[in-house]
């Protein structure tokens, strides 16, 4: 389990800061850097993903790292979990209802939409441009069992003991107070309802300890030079110095707010079906703009990748996972 982090050991500014800064505007242009100085939160939140292609070199794009989450999540490396768990486990015969929050573009939803007919799924973002995005993919697919709600899931009423499931993809990290957020969502499902949740559950702010950056930096460290100029720029990652709280707050104050406390929340509230841990510790924060090197799965890349895979295991048998694949039922 994490802890909490204190506010005193938070970074408020660093290298990274500054770096990272220089980055997003070579990546994004400069209206994008421009668009993190409003005095709205909310306005700056979605500045951040209002985006339907967004230019940059992340780890969910390096194919490797991929069959590695099915392998850890499914046990089958070409097998992703969202045939996973409408598959393994018990819903009702018919008429499943899925509640999507925070669902972006909609990519894991269209896939279940397509796996699973029968399901009535809908999907709240407060996006309109990626909820437009997704309606047309699924009128180009043909779907019939979608609805997208352009809403802000804080004043979206939900009626209680509606939903026979309650999914987040990488979006339960940008919502607090979580305490509050999980019993809200606790309610809205129907008795024997399932919680399907892939999620960060790290420290708030990603504000990693000096154990994690200098694992991070060992990995760095025996990458090969070719493999570290960082994305659309000339320069090279060498090093990883953690984010800044100022920066974090400025770039999205949503991102990671409350993250520590997803799991205790979820435990305190659920029963757990299944969880499982598929790390990011290391991997998430040393492949962030620097990714785009290992998409070809040649002899080279490969090893590696097994090196730095292998690091993150040997972390991950003293830490807890920074991300986690969970079902979970309220009783």
């Amino acid at each position: 389990m994490h802890f909490q982090t204190p506010l005193f050991k938070m970074r408020v500014v660093s290298l990274e800061d500054i770096r990272d800064v220089y980055i997003k505007s070579a990546q994004r242009g400069l209206p994008f850097l421009m668009s993190k100085f409003s005095f709205s939160s909310s306005k700056r939140t979605k500045s951040s993903f209002n985006d339907t292609e967004i230019p940059a070199s992340d780890w969910s794009q390096v194919p490797a790292v991929r069959k590695r989450w099915n392998k850890l999540i499914t046990g089958d490396e070409s097998s992703g979990y969202e045939s996973y768990f409408s598959t393994q486990f018990s819903f009702p015969d018919y008429g499943v209802k899925m509640l999507s929050i925070g669902s972006g573009v909609c990519s894991h939803e269209l896939m279940l939409a397509q796996l699973n007919p029968d399901w009535d799924i809908t999907c709240v973002d407060f996006s309109e441009n990626l909820l437009a995005e997704a309606s047309r993919q699924a009128g180009n697919y043909g779907l019939k069992n979608m609805h997208f709600l352009p809403e802000d899931i804080y004043s979206y009423e939900i009626p209680e003991e509606t939903y026979d499931i309650v999914f987040f993809h990488q979006s339960l990290h940008h919502f607090k107070p979580m305490d509050q957020f999980v019993a809200r969502m606790w309610n809205v499902l129907k008795p024997h309802g399932k919680l399907v949740i892939n999620e960060y559950v790290g420290p708030d702010r990603m504000q990693y300890g000096k154990g994690q950056l200098a694992a991070i930096n060992e990995g760095l460290s025996r990458l090969e030079p070719s493999y570290k100029a960082i994305y659309k720029t000339k320069l090279q990652k060498n090093r990883y110095y953690g984010s800044g709280l100022l920066r974090m707050r400025l770039s999205d104050p949503s991102e990671c707010v409350d993250s520590e406390r997803i799991l205790p929340e979820i435990h305190r509230r659920f029963t757990v079906v299944e969880e499982k841990g598929y790390g990011g510790n290391l991997l998430m924060p040393l492949l962030k703009d620097i990714a785009h090197h290992f998409l070809l799965e040649d002899e080279k890349t490969s090893a590696q990748l097994e090196m730095l895979f292998r690091l993150e295991d040997d972390y991950l048998r003293k830490n807890p996972s920074d991300f986690v694949f969970g079902v979970y039922e309220k009783e």
